[in-house]
């Protein structure tokens, strides 16, 4: 079973709560409308929060075991000045002009735990920023860091955030999980993102990368 199922499940009473309301209210049993109405009320509240859970797990990607989620290609425009090229499944090319001498990719990541995990919901990441470090920590606390939004918007629902501020309402939620990985800049140098169980992971995809990584 699913979040889908209980969606359907859920509807499902909701319609029969309410039909047996309209029922009662023509019967004009008192007692059997309220109590019929109540449930239609209980039922058609949990099929909205279950719809909103879902449509908010719809800007996450399911996480099974360890696979690509970005191509990071770089083009040098001046000293400490990049342009960054993100390529992610399934989306549009997105660029960021990132200043400093490394690039940093940060993502959130659901864990689940309890009957959660018996529903079979996998652990989901979302790729939260893309921005720029400086090596030398004089630089870094002078300048402005570069840093770019990547994730959508989640709508008036983020589990996140309700799980950090409201932990004892989600306790089958694990939202303290954010991941980050960091490698050095350098023009034509391309990097793949993974991620695994453990988190975020990148590795150089041609030869300048590999040359960064390797005098870093």
């Amino acid at each position: 079973m699913n979040l889908y199922w209980l969606i359907v499940i859920a509807a499902v009473l909701t319609v029969f709560f309410f039909w047996l309301f309209l029922r009662s209210l023509r019967r004009r049993r008192v007692i059997g409308s309220g109590l019929n109405f109540l449930m239609t009320a209980l039922f058609a509240t949990a099929t909205a929060l279950t719809l909103a859970i879902t449509l908010h797990l719809y800007t996450y990607s399911r996480l099974t075991a360890e696979q690509p989620v970005a191509q990071v290609q770089i083009e040098q425009l001046a000293p400490q000045r990049f342009n960054v090229t993100m390529h992610v499944p399934e989306k549009k090319p997105r660029n960021f002009v990132i200043e400093g001498d490394e690039w940093q990719l940060d993502a959130r990541v659901l864990k689940w735990h309890g009957w959660a995990q018996l529903l079979g919901l996998d652990a989901q990441y979302r790729l939260d920023r893309i921005s720029g470090r400086y090596r030398d920590i004089s630089q870094a606390r002078s300048r402005p860091p570069s840093v770019h939004a990547l994730a959508y918007d989640s709508g008036p629902l983020d589990l996140w955030e309700l799980a950090q501020s409201k932990p004892k309402w989600l306790p089958w939620v694990d939202a303290e999980y954010g991941s980050a990985t960091f490698l050095p800049m350098r023009d034509a140098a391309k990097f793949q993102v993974m991620m695994t169980q453990s988190g975020l992971l990148a590795r150089p995809a041609n030869a300048a990368a590999s040359e960064a990584v390797s005098g870093w």
